[in-house]
């Protein structure tokens, strides 16, 4: 019996003989250290909604300001609650010069303070909403940073719920999850820590230690300095003609010239372009022309600061039918596009009733393009005007689709081209040659020959040489 205990005794000892405690530890810290570690986001979860949501202005947002990870650690401890603003009050109603700001890659951290201060970390549902008779209720919110770090919640007499006295909630509930909850809300909520850095920003921009000035002129003709133009008046037509405005190629570029323009700009180009490519669209049959305009090329953007800067302009816009016979010969070839709407460009303000009186008078009439030196040739026909020469040409078809008296847009049948006449010169007349007189060559002697000859002829035998009988 006693050798039976000692026997198991000594086979526990061996075990842990072989086998020490720390072994045993170490098998333990690391299923300890992943359960602690595990923050995997699950498919179900808030931030997946949100990322595939309706709210793509914020996802987008929260994606540049790198804060996927420190919500996914926020959704791993607790529920959260997010205020989403809609895509209409980030994208259209944001002042242009705070987003930039936020987007600025030296203004990160206040596009996350920004962002976390429409995050609560807790649940508030719509039911956990305060109701009419109750102070606001404030919560705090994931902007750990800013002094007034809190989110008060009310709620009016008609039923709306508000955020922070401002923001109306458009979307309660929009986003259920089990990890949190989406509230979609009217506008943008910016902290006071934000606000500051961004008055302090704008207000160092606009302060500027020395007056920028440009260097002095001389007039090598004077050797004196030149004085500087006198400032147009607002409204008034540009000092340089429309070419000069024009950048080398097929791109167009603001003249940096005195003018209406400048930096106050006050012809609104851009909107004046939207406007009359929206007419062409709602007028139907210009599908063509206004895709070539916006997507296949930048001409909308240059025509447009080209109307900032005062200049006004004259569209022939083909139809959707003449458009359709161009070939693909035709457009392949690099900026072939940009070439062909430049030969439809007049850099002059032109109505249905102007061109039609002018070919009545004058009969044919040419208009400058914007596609140097070619011109396009207007003249009477059929009780319109027709454009073009040659086999190219085409109708006034819809006279004043738009006309506001900066832009003209007239609908014509078919697409034009610059004519080239090619002159063929005639086969010029050329005299016979005269003929040509074959002359002999003369037998010349040698020298050598010449001294034997007289050599020969001191003894009386010159006779018997051929060669000494030449000149006989």
């Amino acid at each position: 019996m006693d050798f039976q205990i000692y026997g198991a005794l000594g086979i526990l000892f061996f075990i842990f003989y072989l086998i020490p405690p720390a072994s045993i530890n170490a098998t333990e810290i690391p299923q300890q250290h992943t359960k602690s570690s595990s923050t995997q986001i699950n498919s179900n979860s808030v931030l997946v909604a949100l990322l595939d949501s309706h709210y793509t202005e914020l996802s987008e947002l929260v994606e540049k300001a790198l804060l996927l990870q420190t919500l996914e650690e926020a959704v791993s401890r607790h529920n959260i609650t997010i205020f989403a603003p809609s895509n209409e009050a980030l994208e259209r109603h944001l002042d242009p010069e705070f987003k930039r700001f936020l987007l600025e890659p030296g203004n990160l951290k206040s596009l996350q303070n920004l962002l976390l201060f429409h995050i609560i970390p807790s649940r508030v549902g719509s039911k956990e909403w305060p109701e009419e008779d109750l102070a606001s209720v404030a919560y705090e919110t994931l902007c750990v940073e800013e002094a007034e770090n809190h989110l008060p919640l009310t709620r009016e007499n008609s039923g709306e719920k508000i955020v922070v006295g401002l923001a109306k909630v458009i979307r309660p509930d929009d986003v259920i999850r089990p990890d949190g909850v989406i509230h979609g809300i009217e506008r943008l909520l910016v902290p006071r820590l934000v606000q500051e850095e961004f008055n302090r920003r704008r207000s160092l921009s606009s302060i500027s230690a020395v007056l920028p000035e440009g260097a002095p002129v001389v007039d090598p003709r004077t050797n004196r300095l030149k004085k500087p133009a006198t400032p147009a008046p607002a409204g008034a037509p540009p000092a340089l003609p429309v070419y000069e405005a024009m950048a080398p190629g097929p791109s167009l570029a603001p003249a940096p010239a005195p003018g209406p323009g400048g930096p106050r700009h006050h012809f609104d180009g851009e909107n004046q372009v939207k406007d009359f490519i929206q007419t062409l669209l709602h007028y139907g049959g210009y599908n063509e022309l206004a895709d070539i305009l916006v997507n296949l090329t930048s001409l909308a953007t240059e025509m447009g600061k080209l109307v900032s800067e005062g200049y006004v302009l004259t569209v022939l816009a083909p139809n959707d039918e003449a458009m359709a016979k161009l070939t693909t010969d035709q457009l392949s070839d690099p900026g072939a596009p940009e070439q062909i709407i430049y030969y439809h460009l007049i850099p002059e303000y032109q109505t249905e009733e102007s061109m039609y009186n002018s070919v009545r008078r004058f009969g044919k009439v040419q208009y400058d393009t914007l596609r140097l030196p070619h011109k396009v040739v207007a003249e009477e026909g059929d009780g319109s005007v027709k454009f073009g020469q040659g086999e190219e040409t085409a109708y006034l078809f819809d006279p004043d689709i738009y006309t506001d008296g900066r832009i003209s847009v007239q609908g014509i049948d078919g697409v034009l081209f610059p004519f080239e006449q090619t002159v063929e010169k005639p086969a010029s007349k050329v005299a016979p040659a005269p003929p040509t007189k074959k002359i002999a060559a003369e037998q010349k002697r040698g020298k050598l020959v010449e001294v034997s000859c007289r050599i020969a002829g001191a003894f009386g035998q010159d006779f018997q040489f051929k060669s000494c009988n030449l000149d006989l």
